[in-house]
């Protein structure tokens, strides 16, 4: 068949040309299909066997999978460690991201108890730290302060005329609309993971979610300045600008004591922690800066009487143990529906993203379905116990890698260090400030507001990644959370069907001495074969983009198919009537040849000649002779310098986009181009 060297460095190979027949001979193309039957794979996923049993309960339970093999002495210290400074984190953040949702803090520190041991039983990321995230909280904080205002729990005093507000009324009902938005949150997460909808994440690029959480962190700093001036600005949807004018409009209200709080708590929180970012290296484990802020800010608060001296803002009574389930209040959920949609499809997203990141570095594999799956379940069962969604921290989950955490050990050892105060704890935190808290939240955003340095980086890279980053950004900041995404969503999907739209053609050319085929305009190298032009497209030919496809074709290669067409027709045209005239002249000649002979056959007919018969057989063969070459005129006229075009990278995949092809095979072969197809998939061969 051929003949295959390397000489010198040179791959050298030689075989014969093959058509289609020819190759399905040689491999020996299959005539029926390897893959089972519809009816035969039913059958199979209905039949019951202990493997196939086991098999199942292990990737629904992975923790089956792991825990029994459990080694103490090479995990256990590590995941100690891990455990309780993850849970020392859980503490400060579990109450500052309760104030994003608009629920009492102490359902922070709920919401990083149970969710995070659903967790350790059904997911397949060993590293990752599920809990609270500023992101998540702020989305449900939208829909709490929206479905439960200020306004619907404030009454008039009857004895003095001024405005009461019912904060515990108001707090109940805010923690009824958030355990229930997360309920159905998770219930959207379970049954897209059961469907195998995990790769829905696809349609989420990193663009889109980089400037959707840095847009997000944004509406949480815009929130959380009420907690650092101490006011109590109107609540607005909408365009983020309404926001800011009216926390400017309430600045001179500002509570002196409160924004003293808060200084004095920033310039501690981000001293501290730059210095373990400079010494992470040294320090066997990072500084816990939070919670020695809290611990400090509290006791500072009881002693100095702040709230009723200063009136300094201040969490409130932290109930002791833990909130019995109760089912959720399933008549919200036709209102809470686009949020609870929303808030699983970014919940996920982020998981995801950050469980695949660690699971590519320690070498092992995330299953997105069964994430779904856990992430889902765990917000359903957090969500009857009061808790608000969850998902992955990247500041937490660091923490637990860079300390040792191999395993979801670790977040049992936080839910531990979570329970414990909770019990017995938690009322020791009521004078806590919630300046304090919201500090927190300020420096823990540091991460997000450093993707603004993605703007850059993105101009020099991908302009239409670009585009996608920054119009994500702005829908964010100007519409809600719900609304931004989606829209976000829509302009991304719209910039795929432009990219396959607008493709990048080109003309390739041969570089001199090798056989490496580059774009004409971009190499001046690059050098057209004579003869021969070499068309690429970027993208797939398909019935939205064929015509735009022809267009370029003609550009690139500079023949104007419909031109040549008209001329081609034209010509032909006119060749036809000088063609018939010649012919009909010729046919004249011939019949006025013939009578003569006649003439000469009669006369000689008389005389007994045999010369006639010579003499009619040569006026016949040159009339026959002067028909034959009018036929060999007519082929040489046909006969042109042949040209050829030959496609790149040309894919279909519907039987109906080989119309364009057909059509485009006809026009150039009409003005005698012959075209070839390179790179074409089996079901492209024809």
């Amino acid at each position: 068949m051929g003949v295959e060297e390397q000489r010198a460095g040179k791959f050298y190979v030689e075989r014969d040309v093959l058509d289609e027949l020819c190759l399905d001979q040689v491999a020996r193309r299959r005539t029926h299909s390897t893959t089972p039957p519809l009816k035969e794979r039913v059958k199979d996923s209905l039949r019951c066997s202990m493997p196939k049993l086991k098999r199942s309960v292990l990737s629904t339970l992975p923790v089956l999978s792991w825990l029994p093999r459990y080694s103490v002495r090479d995990n256990g210290l590590g995941d100690l460690i891990s455990g309780i400074s993850v849970g020392i984190m859980h503490l400060p953040q579990g109450m500052a991201y309760a104030l994003l949702a608009s629920v009492p803090p102490v359902f922070g520190l709920y919401t990083s108890f149970y969710p995070v041991l659903v967790y350790c039983i059904l997911g397949t990321s060993r590293h990752i730290s599920i809990g609270t995230f500023a992101v998540i909280s702020i989305m449900i904080g939208s829909v709490t302060e929206r479905l439960a205002p200020d306004s619907d729990f404030t009454f008039l005093n009857g004895t003095n005329g001024t405005a009461v507000l019912d904060v515990t009324a108001r707090d109940a009902y805010r923690v009824q609309i958030a355990a229930s938005t997360t309920v159905l949150s998770g219930l959207f997460q379970v049954l897209l993971g059961m469907v195998r909808f995990g790769f829905v994440v696809t349609y989420l690029s990193e663009p889109l979610v980089r400037g959707y959480t840095t847009g997000a962190a944004t509406h949480v700093v815009v929130s959380q300045l009420k907690y650092i001036f101490g006011i109590h600005p109107a609540r607005f949807s909408g365009p983020l600008s309404q926001i800011l004018i009216d926390i400017c409009r309430h600045l001179p209200e500002t509570n002196i004591g409160a924004l003293v709080v808060s200084l004095v708590a920033l310039v501690v929180l981000i001293v501290v922690k730059e210095l373990n970012s400079c010494y992470e290296k040294k320090l066997p484990l990072p500084i816990p800066i939070e919670l020695i802020v809290i611990v400090a800010a509290t006791l500072i608060s009881y002693y100095g009487n702040l709230n009723s001296q200063y009136d300094v803002a201040v969490v409130g009574e932290i109930p002791r143990g833990l909130k019995s389930p109760s089912l959720p209040d399933v008549s919200l959920w036709g209102t809470v529906v686009g949020d609870a949609f929303a808030v699983a499809i970014v919940g996920y997203a982020i998981n995801i993203s950050l469980g695949k990141t660690f699971g590519l570095k320690h070498g092992y594999k995330v299953d997105s379905n069964q994430e779904l799956v856990a992430l889902g379940l765990s917000n359903t069962v957090g969500g009857f116990f009061q808790c608000y969604s969850v998902t992955s921290s990247m500041s937490r989950s660091l923490i637990q890698e860079s300390t040792g955490g191999r395993t979801q050990v670790a977040g049992v050892v936080s839910s531990v260090i979570v329970l414990i105060t909770v019990l017995q704890l938690g009322t020791l935190f009521g004078e806590l400030p919630k300046a304090v808290l919201s500090c927190i939240v300020f420096v823990n955003l540091k991460g997000m507001f450093k993707q603004y340095l993605d703007i850059p980086a993105l101009w020099k890279s991908n302009t239409v990644d670009l585009l996608v980053w920054l119009v994500t950004l702005v829908c964010t900041i100007l519409l809600n959370l719900d609304l931004g995404l989606a829209a976000s969503i829509a302009f991304s999907l719209l910039t795929v069907i432009f990219r396959t739209q607008l493709p990048r053609y080109s003309i390739l050319g041969q570089v001199p001495g090798t056989e490496l085929y580059l774009d004409t305009d971009t190499y001046e190298e690059a050098k057209e074969i004579p003869g021969i032009t070499i068309f690429r497209s970027s993208t797939t030919v398909y019935y939205t983009n064929a015509e735009l496809y022809l267009d370029a074709l003609q550009k690139k290669s500079g023949i104007d198919v419909g031109k040549l067409l008209t001329r081609k027709k034209k010509r032909d045209a006119k060749q036809k009537r000088k063609d018939k005239k010649e012919e009909k002249k010729q046919r004249g000649r011939v019949v006025e040849r013939e009578r003569v002979v006649k003439r000469e056959r009669e006369w000689w007919r008389e005389r007994g000649g045999e010369w006639w018969r010579e003499r009619g057989r040569v006026v016949e063969r040159e009339g026959e002779s002067d028909e034959s070459k009018l036929v060999q005129h007519k082929q040489s006229r046909r006969k042109t310098r042949p040209s050829y075009l030959t496609f790149l990278s040309v894919s279909f995949h519907l039987s109906h986009y080989f119309l364009s092809l057909l059509q485009i095979f006809r026009d150039y072969r009409e003005i005698d181009i012959d075209i070839y197809l390179a790179g074409c998939q089996g079901e492209c061969l024809c």
